[in-house]
This record gives C-alpha cells, structure tokens and sequence, in this order.
C-alpha cells in the first residue's frame, strides 16, 4: 500500500483548503515480462520443471499450466486409457456376440476399419488426455477428466452386464 497526497478539487482552481491522504492498494507484481522470449511447449522444464501449482489464490482461480501433475490427474489418465482399451475389447466381444455398436461414429469406423478400429479409438483418446493433461491446471478441465473416468466406468459395467444376460 501506499500513501498519496490529492488536493480536494477546490484546491486544483487555485483556492486552498484541506488537503487529503488516500491508501491505494496496487499489484505488487511487475507486469512486464523478464523474459526474452515465452518457454516452449517443450523444453528442459517439460521433465524438470519446478511449477505444481499456483502460488497465489487469484492464479489459481484464473487457471494456467504447470510443469509438475498431480498423482491423482495420472490416476485418472491411466484410468480412462485402461477402460478405453477395455471398451475395445468388450465391444469386439458383444460384436462376435451378434451384437451391435450403439455409437453411429464408431459404427462407422468399426465398418470401415474392422477389428482393428481399435487402434484409432485407442490414438484419438489418447491425444484427446495428453491435450487434457497439459490444460490440467485448468478448474473445468480437472473436473472433465474426472467426469470421463466415471463415463467409462459406467459403459464397462454396462458392457460386462450385456456380456454377462444376453
């Protein structure tokens, strides 16, 4: 905080009177950046970088990225790529069942591609997490992963359930 003197606006004309001290409360922050150029996606600190999280409250509200991830994020990541290869598997077993893919995209692919649809589905979320990883230090992206893990879950119980009473 500072203190700063302000005439009262009688004063500014030329009349005197009394005069007034304010606190202004001010970023203590500099908000030019030191740096010459951004960091990269990646570089040295992508695999030893110091940053887990957010030192003041504000930055943590406002979201950013982070060099460091939690354990439960990776928990979840390796959740949803386990059940995504499971997904895989249970849905090539309720297909040799005479059973059939409710998703029209991935019925699609499966038409296309055969058994080996997998290896797309299995590319395209793959991408889809590591995206999620690094915009992980992002509230609504925390509570997205999440929100799949248990989406996956559902459809494997869902899937072993068919399997289990056709």
């Amino acid at each position: 905080m500072t203190l700063r003197h302000t005439l009262p606006s009688s004063e500014k004309g030329g009349v005197r009177g009394k005069s007034r001290f304010i606190l202004e409360e001010f970023e203590k922050r500099n908000p030019n950046d030191r740096r010459r150029q951004p960091t990269p996606g990646l570089s040295r600190y992508t695999l030893f970088g110091r940053r887990k999280g957010f030192r003041r409250k504000i930055d943590e509200l406002k979201g950013g990225y982070v060099d460091h991830y939690s354990s439960r994020l990776f928990f979840f990541l390796v959740l949803i790529v386990g059940l995504n290869v499971l997904d895989a598997l249970l849905t090539l077993m309720i297909l040799d069942l005479e059973g059939w893919e409710l998703n029209p995209i991935v019925r699609s692919v499966i038409d296309l591609y055969g058994e080996r649809y997998w290896v797309w589905k299995f590319a395209i979320v793959s991408v889809s997490l590591v995206l999620l990883c690094l915009h992980s230090g992002f509230r609504r992206v925390k509570t997205l992963v999440v929100c799949i893990g248990f989406v996956y879950l559902a459809v494997i119980f869902y899937q072993i359930f068919l399997i289990a009473y056709q």
